[in-house]
């Protein structure tokens, strides 16, 4: 049967220079909640704080089964589900026996019509697929098609960002109360700010990590560190709870990842553009402190060469 190998896990990482500064961070429990405070020097080199309360409860249990893919465990439930599935419906004109030890399945197939047995393979071959989009929705994680057409594994960001959306909306007029939601720019940048001024953390090697640098939304705020796409999937969450309808993108190059939003370009500005619409790029990972529209000279090059893997993040809801 074939099956995704570790090679075929590509999890994206990120770079930045030291101009970054969190000036505070604390967190403490109180009662049912855990209380954040947050002090950073914004792009002007101006303070800015934030300080909210989230639920304990939903801190600790949003996304807590999430976990390092793993290839052996993905197999397994894969062979597992092949063999429940074959055990319940035989294959017609089909003899299918099971064999394998210390977790390893094999199954073979054998039948005296070699049309039968071709298609007895090719619905194995389904199964195995089904089974595997299966898996990976169940564990938060998806596969896409990179810009250099291969085939790779990565967390569900978009998936994680919609469904913590709703955890955020607290900070929505705590944020407003800062940045007038009438300046998008304005409200970006000091979301921004907030999220590149979060430290830095980084992996050994991405392309084997396998999910494990990955942080949802709220485990970062918790963990007060995040790497390029635990940031980009926090910006994206806030941004989405600040501005509803706005169209964003989820942009992943080599080694880095960043966010793009449907606003108006200003001066020369870089930009993508996704079915005809185009999108003002912003770098949330940071150290660097920059502003929308700014990016840096690996980005513009990788951008400007269509090096890059772009996912939609748009609003379901019509409000």
């Amino acid at each position: 049967m074939k099956f995704f190998t570790a090679s075929a896990v590509l999890i994206l990482s990120c770079h930045g220079d030291l101009s970054a500064k969190q000036i505070n961070f604390s967190k403490k429990t109180v009662d049912n909640t855990v209380q954040f405070n947050y002090q950073w020097r914004d792009q002007n080199k101006e303070n800015q704080s934030l300080n909210f309360s989230i639920n304990k409860a939903l801190l600790f249990d949003r996304f807590r089964n999430f976990k390092t893919y793993s290839n052996t465990h993905a197999k397994r439930y894969i062979d597992q589900g092949i063999k429940k599935s074959l055990s319940k419906q035989n294959i017609p004109g089909v003899h299918v026996s099971f064999s394998g030890t210390g977790g390893e399945t094999h199954i073979k197939l054998s039948s005296q019509d070699q049309k039968t047995l071709t298609q007895a393979f090719q619905h194995i071959d389904k199964l195995e697929d089904d089974l595997m989009l299966e898996y990976l929705n169940s564990n938060f994680y998806k596969q896409f098609i990179s810009y250099d057409n291969s085939l790779a594994i990565k967390p569900d960001h978009v998936r994680f960002a919609k469904e913590s959306v709703a955890d955020f909306k607290p900070l929505k007029p705590l944020i407003l109360a800062q940045a007038s939601i009438q300046n998008i720019r304005k409200v970006s940048n000091y979301v921004l700010g907030f999220v590149q001024s979060i430290p830095y953390s980084t992996l050994e090697s991405r392309v084997t990590s396998t999910g494990a640098g990955f942080s949802p939304p709220l485990r970062m705020l918790w963990e007060n560190q995040g790497d390029c796409d635990s940031k980009v999937t926090l910006t994206a969450t806030i941004f989405r709870s600040l501005m509803p309808r706005i169209k964003m993108m989820l942009v992943f190059i080599d080694n880095h990842a960043l966010l793009a939003i449907n606003i108006p370009a200003e001066g020369d500005e870089l930009t993508i553009d996704v079915d005809g619409i185009s999108y003002v790029l912003v770098e949330p990972t940071g150290p660097a402190m920059m502003s929308v529209g700014e990016t840096s000279a690996e980005s513009e090059f990788a951008i400007r060469n269509g090096r890059y893997y772009a996912e939609a993040f748009f609003s379901q809801a019509k409000k």
